[in-house]
């Protein structure tokens, strides 16, 4: 900066990954992937009982991109024992919440569960 001048660039910068917490070393619990279900299931809740109409208006309300909405909200699609996994710590280490925005699941669960396999070595 010889003449003084520069470039000023404003940015937030925001931890992203994974935090897990341990009960043992078999099950461990991804509390970033826990946290974004709990908001999908919150945030589909406020769509069924009309408090939201869409998921734009949740954005909106969130201060959120409607694209992470719209990628949470898969996640209320999940079948019951992958949500029970997850809740349990069983969830494949490489299944983060990251995964799932990267990744769409299909609806049909017994097809959920078959994906699902092919990451039981990965315990």
């Amino acid at each position: 900066m010889k003449d003084g001048m520069g470039t000023f660039i404003p940015m937030v910068l925001r931890r992203r990954g994974v935090q897990r917490i341990t009960d043992d070393k078999r099950h461990v619990r991804d509390v970033t992937l826990l946290e974004g279900l709990a908001r999908a299931f919150y945030w589909q809740h406020l769509l069924d009982i009309g408090a939201m109409k869409t998921g734009a208006d949740i954005a909106r309300a969130e201060a959120l991109h409607p694209s992470v909405i719209n990628e949470l909200l898969r996640l209320t699609l999940l079948a019951p024992d992958i949500i029970e996994k997850m809740m349990a710590g069983k969830q494949p280490r490489r299944l983060t919440l990251m995964w799932f925005q990267r990744n769409r699941l299909p609806v049909d669960w017994q097809t959920q569960r078959e994906i699902m396999d092919t990451f039981e070595g990965d315990l």
